[in-house]
């Protein structure tokens, strides 16, 4: 669900002077989700793309299709080239929609599904059973086994228990007790039933899943179709919170209609929620762009109803974002000069105010708020302690440094350690102060709201986090300025691109736990790399067959990889065999079960072997080869063909290799957030264009909805 900062409810206020443009706070939802990329191409149509390739003259019926696909698109309304700027206030004047759509209600589970605890079944009724479902299904994961989140889980569940006891009168007091087994026995079980649905059953469902959203996935805007973002009500569960998060495992409260705030044009009809009740207000504010708030129990974070990324009014707010960053370029210099000279300020507020500046400026650090005791402990820069920072002088050469370690947004870890100047060194020492404790704030005399008040003093709506848009940008169009791709393949100016992508989100600290298979997976890429790279030397060895004087010709064919050693083209070549001969055997009983359902005569088991036969007799030869420098190829072919299959070959390997690199090299590393919410999208199509990259291999399919305002941006644009 999207959350925001900048369409809270506000105080009706007295007409305030126009404004030519207003920029959405996004200090709450900046860091969201990475949109789901488009659904995989078939292998065909991938390769026909990136070969260049085109299909055969459409039907007359995909004609019409197309058509009919170039006339939708014809309607978009293309709000970037209308007069976009406004009075920064009011958004709509009409506005119909359907509300949002409730989570299904709970279904009790089966009789002989239990919790036990002590041994013993407890009978439950579906309030606390509920609560226990949530744990249960989730049993076999990380979250269920981390102390913290048990231990928040238990003491919400035992709230629930006292309003909803067992029907047997257990009085439940030990969560080392309680055994969650049969739950999880029952989710999986679910989950092969659903897995193992039929295809008329997976359409049916999805028929009836896409019926009951059809209502709510739009909304009349100024008489316009506007898809809107995330309807859903959020469906009761338990948090899971990201990294170490105080309040993992706390119930997440099923919410009722009187926990929503509706927000709706004034006159229209108010649409009537799904479930039992009544709205808790409905509201007629056309200066907001939210179609539903609420408050959820565990943070008290304020959710809201936006509509799609796509949307005119989400692609407005986005445009004046990254415009109001670029502006910050005329203001920049100035304020740096003036930061600059203040870090030798006479004045404590000053000095503070500066050295947060410069961190602020040159680490892409968060500005930082106030939290409560329940909150996460989680800062930024204006509301760092002591504790946080440390410094560090290096005997050697006198180099001196700052060393970072706090929890960020998101319970996410920041550990940086950075040379400072002398002047910025000494501040840090000072501020710490002798009479300081390790818990005492650092910036004692700055906020995050006096440090944007200052910065508005320069230029009209600049606040911390502008400076943050403005650095990712700036860093990120500098990067890729700084490599020549002239002559680069697709794959190179990709890798490029990525390491560019990469820099930046280490700048801005998005990081990302490494997939648990990642280890799995870059091990199955290694041999695979070593399966394309025994394939390159089979056909040297074939072209040194055809041609022998070609080894001497060519040392860089006969040099052998070190990687492909005797044991290991031994054990490759045997495996590839028993694949071979499992593939064969799999075929013939595909062939007969086809004869078979065709009333025809089934195949005779010489078939198989003989089938068998000819790929014994394949890696027999491949196997009498090993180590003599000598290969045949399966159909003859002249020295410059054999050359030419190499040179594909090397390009495939090059290619493959710089893909695993990155995979590798990003492992740890959120790309996405950084490309949704910090890097002005037109840097991108201006490089791909100037490049002669397709912009869909950096941008998926919700990207592209999402900034369909920066696909004009030539290949000059700069930020």
């Amino acid at each position: 669900m999207d959350v925001d900062d900048e369409d809270k409810p506000k105080k009706k206020k007295k007409a305030a002077a126009p404004r030519k443009s207003r920029v959405k706070k996004e200090e709450d939802g900046e860091d969201g989700e990475t949109p789901k990329k488009a659904p995989r191409k078939s292998k065909a149509k991938k390769d026909k793309e990136e070969d260049g390739t085109t299909s055969a003259p459409a039907s007359p019926t995909k004609k019409g299709k197309k058509a009919k696909k170039e006339e939708e698109e014809e309607e978009v309304f293309k709000w970037w080239e209308q007069d976009v700027e406004g009075d920064g206030s009011q958004k709509w004047q009409t506005l119909v929609h359907s509300g949002v759509l409730f989570p299904p209600p709970y279904e009790p589970l089966p009789k002989n599904v239990r919790v036990l605890y002590d041994g013993k079944p407890l009978d439950l009724p579906p309030e606390s059973e509920e609560v226990a479902w949530f744990f249960g299904k989730i049993l076999d994961t990380d979250h269920a086994k981390d102390p913290t989140f048990q231990k928040n889980f238990f003491k919400d569940w035992q709230k629930i228990l006292k309003e909803h006891p067992p029907r047997d009168g257990t009085r439940v007091t030990s969560f080392d007790k309680c055994d969650f087994r049969q739950l999880l026995a029952h989710h999986e079980t679910q989950r092969d039933a659903k897995k193992n649905m039929s295809q008329e059953e997976k359409k049916a469902a999805k028929e009836a899943k896409e019926k009951l959203e059809l209502p709510f996935r739009t909304c009349l805007l100024d008489g316009r179709k506007e898809k809107v973002g995330n309807f859903r009500i959020e469906p009761p569960d338990l948090f899971r919170g990201r990294g170490e998060h105080p309040k993992k495992g706390a119930l997440k409260l099923r919410l009722s209609p009187e926990d929503i705030t509706i927000n709706i044009g004034e006159g229209v009809p108010v649409p009537e929620p799904g479930v039992p009740g009544k709205w808790g207000k409905v509201v007629h504010d056309n200066t907001v762009t939210w179609l539903a708030t609420w408050k959820e129990n565990v943070n008290g974070n304020t959710k809201y109803v936006f509509l799609a990324a796509g949307s005119s009014l989400k692609g407005q707010s986005d445009m004046q974002k990254f415009e109001k960053a670029r502006d910050l370029k005329k203001y920049v210099d100035a304020i740096r000069g003036d930061y600059e000279r203040d870090l030798k300020s006479k004045i404590m507020a000053e000095r503070q105010r500066a050295t947060a500046m410069y961190f602020i400026d040159v680490l892409a650090l968060r500005a930082g708020n106030e939290k409560g005791e329940e909150e996460a402990d989680t800062v930024g820069c204006c509301s760092l302690r002591c504790e946080h920072v440390t410094l560090e002088r290096d005997t050697t050469d006198g180099r001196e440094y700052v060393v970072f370690d706090f929890l960020g947004k998101d319970s996410i870890r920041y550990y940086n350690r950075v040379e400072v100047s002398a002047q910025v060194f000494k501040n840090i020492r000072l501020f710490k102060g002798d009479n300081k404790t390790d818990e005492d704030a650092l910036f004692d005399r700055v906020s995050t709201t006096s440090l944007n008040k200052h910065l508005q003093s320069y230029m009209k709506g600049l606040t911390a986090k502008v400076f943050r848009t403005f650095n990712a940008s700036t860093t990120f169009q500098r990067l890729l300025d700084a490599e020549d791709l002239e002559g680069a393949s697709v794959a190179e100016k990709i890798a490029k691109y990525t390491e560019a992508n990469r820099q930046v989100a280490i700048l801005c600290n998005h990081q990302r736990a490494a997939p648990k298979t990642h280890d799995a997976t870059m091990a199955k890429l290694s041999e695979k790399l070593k399966a394309m790279k025994y394939d390159r030397m089979k056909l040297c060895h074939a072209l040194f067959t055809v041609e022998p004087k070609k080894r001497k010709q060519r040392p860089d064919l006969a040099k052998e990889d070190e990687e492909l050693t005797a044991e290991w083209i031994a054990e490759y070549e045997d495996e590839q065999r028993r694949l071979a001969l499992e593939k064969a055997e799999k075929k013939f009983a595909k062939d007969n079960e086809k004869l078979a359902a065709e009333g025809k005569e089934e195949l005779k088991e010489s078939v198989l072997k003989e089938r068998k036969a000819a790929v014994n007799a394949e890696y027999d030869k491949l196997k009498h080869e090993r180590g003599t420098g000598k290969a045949t190829l399966k159909q003859n072919k002249s020295a410059e063909q054999i050359e030419t299959l190499i040179e594909k070959q090397d390009a495939k390997i090059k290619t493959f290799s710089i893909q695993t690199k990155s995979r590798d090299d990003t492992k740890t590393v959120a790309l996405g957030t950084s490309k949704i919410n910090y890097l002005d999208p037109r840097i991108t199509v201006a490089w791909c264009k100037k490049w002669d990259v397709p912009v869909e291999k950096m941008f998926n399919k919700s990207l592209l909805v999402k900034f369909p305002w920066a696909m004009g941006a030539d290949a000059e644009w700069v930020f």
